[in-house]
């Protein structure tokens, strides 16, 4: 069976720049040569981006310092990031349609990422960039070190690559001249600086830049832990009910769609009570608490919120704590309305903000009790995460 992703990209020509043409300053040398288990910390993201690229090695350029060029089979890079990336995008063939541009000190990054970010372009942005929240209060400060702003951190992404474009687009900002063409520190800057749409996506907290030597230290901990101690996988189960709304304005809203023609249910939020099932189990499998805690009834700024959103932030703090999300399945009961003709649409959107596969399946309550009555809706989710080292 094709998936909806699969279908999506099959149209599709990617090509990946793998850009390592740094010298390491900061590391003390050249870190992309460094050993992580039985192989160099670059042949880790190269053979990632080899799998995004249907394994094909035509379909990857490095970039690295001009004199290794030659015997690691790579592109010259220039003297800044842009130049570098300039320098690889000038041997992809011109009927790629998606280029991604990955950092080669960044060998923990999975296929899946890759996966997120092309379906992203395929869908229609410009470019897409995995992204992780920030948690840490941020401060804007003047030349002086005196703070001019404290931005709202709910608004703060930390970026990551593999950063994906549509190819047409990245060409142009990169063709562009602009103020940034040399000194923007990621790729999805010039297309922002351009005009273009670029999307966030979930990222990893595993997906971890290599820039000092502890940072080597934490990659070569992951690497040994995982070869001790194997997959780490657990299962959260979520659960949430919630009664039809006296309100005859209020639209039914279950896993990201409108029902039109049915009453809605009483909630905060839009009451999505398959989202919030679904984001439940996630934060559960990671021991990360309940919806109530992250999203609690009593905040304003959740007051009427699209569920989707929430969810999408409880999959960041699964992928923050170190676990990739396998896949939920849920099981809803209601009398009304029928779910069978909105679960493709129902399984897409819950999918999409949770960045792994989410199944719907729909029960009767067969009569018995208030979900028989039809008096509301309730929701039974599970959850299997993974917590695993092996990049």
């Amino acid at each position: 069976m094709v998936s909806t992703q699969q279908a999506m990209t099959a149209h599709e020509i990617v090509w990946t720049i793998v850009v390592a043409g740094g010298s390491g300053q900061r590391f003390g040398g050249p870190k992309q040569y460094e050993q992580l288990g039985d192989r160099r910390v670059l042949d880790w993201a190269v053979g990632t981006a080899r799998q995004a690229c249907d394994g094909a090695r035509d379909g990857v350029v490095i970039v690295l310092p001009a004199a290794d060029a030659a015997r690691e089979g790579g592109v010259a890079g220039g003297a800044s990031r842009s130049e570098s990336v300039r320098a690889g995008l000038a041997t992809v063939p011109t009927e790629a349609t998606i280029v991604c541009v990955h950092d080669g000190a960044r060998p923990f990054a999975d296929a899946a990422l890759f996966q997120r970010v092309i379906t992203a372009v395929a869908a229609g942005a410009d470019a897409a960039i995995p992204g992780t929240p920030v948690t840490d209060t941020i401060k804007q400060v003047d030349d002086d070190s005196s703070v001019v702003h404290t931005p709202p951190r709910s608004h703060l992404m930390a970026v990551q690559t593999p950063q994906a474009f549509r190819a047409s687009v990245l060409r142009a900002a990169h063709a562009s001249g602009g103020p940034l063409s040399n000194t923007a520190t990621d790729d999805a800057a010039l297309v922002e600086a351009a005009g273009g749409r670029v999307v966030v996506v979930p990222g990893d907290a595993r997906n971890r830049k290599i820039t000092d030597p502890d940072d080597l230290h934490w990659a070569r901990a992951q690497l040994e832990g995982t070869m001790a101690t194997g997959s780490q996988i657990r299962v959260g189960q979520g659960f949430d009910i919630h009664r039809f709304s006296d309100d005859p304005t209020r639209p039914l809203v279950l896993g990201g769609v409108v029902f039109d023609g049915h009453p809605g249910l009483h909630g905060h939020s839009d009451a999505d009570a398959v989202a919030h099932a679904v984001t439940d189990a996630l934060l559960g499998a990671a021991g990360l608490g309940d919806i109530g805690e992250h999203f609690p009834d009593t905040d304003p700024q959740w007051k009427g919120v699209d569920s989707l959103i929430l969810l999408r932030q409880a999959a960041a703090l699964v992928r923050g704590a170190g676990y990739a999300i396998g896949n939920v399945d849920c099981s809803v009961v209601c009398e009304t309305p029928k779910l069978a003709p909105h679960k493709p649409a129902m399984q897409a959107r819950l999918s999409e903000a949770a960045g792994a596969p989410v199944t719907v399946k729909g029960r009767r309550a067969e009569g018995l009790g208030a979900l028989g009555r039809q008096e509301g809706i309730a929701v039974w989710a599970v959850a299997v995460i993974n917590k695993v080292g092996t990049p």
